[in-house]
């Protein structure tokens, strides 16, 4: 079969809604300006992804690029160019079902006034950072869509749900787009709080995280 396919499901029409309306939600409350960032979504024989330079705030369901799992693009628009990004972590973590990637400023200024530490960008200064975050290991710059990052992010992409590129802000994945943007958002909110707070804040000691562990079953 040749052509340009329909949305010929259900499932695929309501991710495609799913990515414009998470996408004109983070826009709209200043997580990401401009064309800067990216949404994809995992299908059953493929993935979903923004075009490139797109606006998150504008997003047309069916300018959304569709590619097959050789990466093929089978409709839509240009696949942002970290596409290849997109498709590591899938392919490394079986879970992800939606990726989000912005240039969230608290984000990207942690990264420019320096993170806590390369494995751990924030300390554990709230239960829902590390409920809903958990450890962010930092990738040191390379220029958008460098290979190299999207095999940096591919080796960590089972053992966390997020890293942050230095300069150019957070990738986030987990079982939906719209799970991938609620941690997105709380990672974002964390960066704010440690950057506006002084003297920083103490991080939760052992018996806190102890107790986030075996009543919540999080990994930190």
């Amino acid at each position: 079969m040749t052509g340009t396919p329909a949305l010929h499901t259900t499932n695929e029409a309501r991710v495609r809604e799913e990515i414009c309306v998470t996408g004109a939600s983070l826009y709209l409350r200043g997580y990401t300006v401009g064309t800067a960032g990216n949404i994809s979504a995992r299908l059953d024989d493929g993935w979903l992804i923004t075009p490139t330079d797109a606006c998150l705030g504008r997003l047309d369901p069916a300018d959304i690029a569709r590619v097959d799992l050789a990466g093929n693009v089978l409709s839509g628009g240009k696949p942002s160019k970290t596409l290849a990004l997109h498709r590591g972590i899938y392919a490394c973590n079986g879970e992800a079902r939606g990726i989000v990637h912005t240039h969230s400023t608290h984000l990207v200024a942690l990264t420019l006034a320096g993170v806590w530490n390369d494995n751990d960008v924030l300390p554990p200064i709230t239960p829902y950072y590390v409920m809903k975050v958990g450890h962010v290991p930092l990738i040191r710059y390379r220029r958008p869509g460098d290979p190299q990052v999207a095999q940096q992010i591919a080796a960590l992409a089972g053992s966390v749900r997020a890293v942050l590129l230095e300069r150019l802000g957070p990738v986030v994945w987990e079982r939906s787009v719209a799970q991938a943007s609620y941690a997105l958002e709380e990672f974002e909110e964390t960066a704010r709080l440690w950057l506006m707070t002084t003297p920083r804040p103490v991080p939760l000691d052992e018996a806190a995280l102890e107790e986030l562990r075996t009543t919540f079953g999080v990994r930190w």
